[in-house]
């Protein structure tokens, strides 16, 4: 007994010692988890979060090199409201949602967004508060294979809003027919809600805009007006001249370019010519409508289960009909939905990614701020926050200020996003 005595306040310190030691090799939650900065030297971040982010606008050297070292002041509270589910007027404030039309043109021109995701909680929650307005409805598709929690605070967050809802859930499968059917899925659900919208436009949750609401309703009215922007070119594949195949048109959506060699493994449907662009769009309520009911738009969807890439095909081509709503043949490439960088197009289209190539996608870095603000295009893609999650919140600072400004109605306090302080991180040996 005497022993049992002696050993244990040594038990109990080992105990305590095991339990720190689980505690802090435990791997974080991925999706909860915030970039926080190491260095061996002490360094002062002597900027504000808005001038350090002019500085990086402007294409200023010393930035990126002080911004590395500075934890993300925007995405820090945002799990904060959403471990908290159930007090929706909290969540909407404390999150900074826009709660009124800013103009009348706005509110009486809505849009539709298809919103596919399954990583990267906190950019998900900023580009929706980006993109959301009252008048506007939303779908979102969870892939499947996101994990329990994520989809239960996405659940969380859409209960929150009427005109926010989520879609059938289904495995997204990377170049196959899934994620056309996706976004086919909300199709379904959006012609059928209540809301009505104008135009609706697909993205994903790598996306970010970089032109306001009242900007991308403009941009659609001056150019578009009852216009599908389908941006892409006829397949090689029904081109006959060789020289033609042998140098393929690139796309500056950033897809790649299917060979002029490989042939489809089944004719195309009522003898249509197949066009080859982007998977992004922006299409017309009239034309959603003729794809969900058109026999050779049904036809072609069962087509397009055997060919790589479908999306990259589907809509393009389908805007080619004649007498489908909205038609815009011989359009191109024209459009200006998304800007990216791919590694092909270096030294032409732009001068190289300043953060990391993906798939020959760039992953955008504090160095290309100044290229995306440049860009006429109304998203640009492609972001992860984890990486660097200064440049989606610098973009969504100076997205929220433009689309402060441009507001013809009063502006409600909780709309803006809190002045960061000064604040100074020492970092010691």
């Amino acid at each position: 007994m005497s022993q049992l005595r002696a050993t244990k306040p040594g038990l109990l310190v080992c105990v305590a010692i095991c339990i720190f030691v689980f505690l802090y090799l435990k791997s974080p939650d991925p999706e909860e988890a915030e970039e926080v900065p190491t260095s061996p030297e002490a360094v002062e971040c002597g900027f504000y979060p808005d001038e350090l982010c002019s500085a990086l606008f402007q294409g200023k050297e010393a930035a990126p090199q002080i911004a590395k070292f500075c934890k993300n002041p925007q995405t820090t509270g945002i799990f904060a409201y959403l471990r908290t589910p159930g007090n929706c007027s909290r969540i909407s404030q404390g999150l900074h949602f826009i709660t009124r039309p800013l103009s009348a043109e706005e509110g009486n021109f809505s849009l539709a967004y298809i919103i596919t995701i399954h990583k990267e909680l906190a950019m998900f929650v900023q580009l929706l508060r980006a993109i959301y307005a009252p008048q506007n409805v939303y779908c979102i598709h969870v892939d499947e294979k996101a994990s329990k929690k994520y989809k239960t605070v996405v659940q969380s967050l859409v209960d929150c809003f009427e005109n926010i809802f989520i879609s059938k859930r289904q495995k997204v499968v990377h170049a196959g027919l899934t994620r056309l059917q996706a976004d086919i899925n909300c199709m379904k659900d959006l012609v059928h809600s209540k809301f009505q919208w104008n135009y609706v436009i697909n993205l994903c949750g790598q996306d970010f805009p970089i032109k306001t609401n009242k900007e991308i309703i403009y941009h659609i009215r001056s150019k578009w007006n009852d216009k599908n922007i389908t941006p892409g070119v006829i397949h090689l594949l029904n081109i006959k001249s060789e020289a033609s195949q042998s140098h393929p048109e690139p796309s500056p959506e950033g897809n790649v370019h299917v060979s002029p060699n490989k042939k489809f493994k089944h004719k195309p449907p009522h003898n249509l010519t197949i066009y080859f662009g982007s998977a992004y769009y922006i299409l017309t309520r009239k034309f959603v409508e003729f794809i969900l009911t058109d026999i050779r738009a049904k036809d072609m969807l069962q087509w397009s289960k055997h060919i790589h890439n479908p999306e990259q095909h589907y809509w393009v081509t389908l805007n080619q009909l004649k007498d489908a709503p909205g038609a815009a043949p011989d359009a191109g490439w024209e459009g200006n939905i998304r800007a990216m960088k791919r590694r092909a197009e270096e030294g032409s289209v732009h001068d190289g990614c300043r953060g990391h190539y993906i798939q020959d996608t760039c992953v955008y870095g504090l160095g290309d701020l100044p290229w995306i603000i440049k860009s006429p295009s109304l998203f640009a893609n492609k972001f992860e926050p984890s990486s660097d999650p200064l440049v989606v919140t610098c973009l969504e600072r100076r997205h929220r200020l433009q689309t402060l400004r441009q507001a013809e109605v009063p502006v409600e306090p909780h709309w803006s996003f809190q002045q960061e302080t000064r604040f100074n991180m020492k970092l010691t040996h």
